[in-house]
């Protein structure tokens, strides 16, 4: 995977361009740290090869070679592009979680769970919402 963004020298410097960049439930998500339904995501059961990237920014998030149905209601990965993603610890909702978060554009894309398939044990639990995808031609 590359790991260069696509649009990193294009982003946003505050809240309102990027709230005039995204759609409310995108802004919603990465801006704002939501979290779309359980089961309503566009990407939650795609099977095609291509490459997952941060719908804030293009960065290169994710294969298709490492996702799986992990039944969560959310797409789910087992390894995610180390130079596009970091995590941090997340104690809202009285719990504490791993986030993932988008290095380029600091965009919220979901958590990351110690419950996945070999070769990592790794489950990136990912919105929808904060991901587009890039089918392989």
């Amino acid at each position: 995977m590359a790991t260069e963004p696509s649009q990193s020298d294009d982003l946003p410097d505050s809240e309102t361009e990027w709230r005039e960049r995204l759609t409310d439930e995108e802004y919603e998500i990465l801006r704002n740290r939501g979290t779309e339904p359980k089961f309503s995501g566009e990407y939650l059961d795609v099977k095609e090869d291509g490459t997952f990237r941060c719908a804030g920014c293009g960065a290169e998030l994710f294969d298709s070679d490492v996702k799986f149905d992990s039944g969560s209601g959310w797409p789910s990965f087992y390894d995610a592009n180390a130079d596009a993603v970091e995590t941090e610890t997340d104690t809202r909702h009285g719990m504490s979680r791993i986030e993932v978060v988008c290095r380029a554009c600091g965009g919220h894309l979901g958590h990351v769970f110690d419950d996945g398939p070999e070769p990592t044990g790794k489950r990136y639990c990912i919105n929808s919402v904060a991901l587009d995808f890039d089918p392989e031609e």
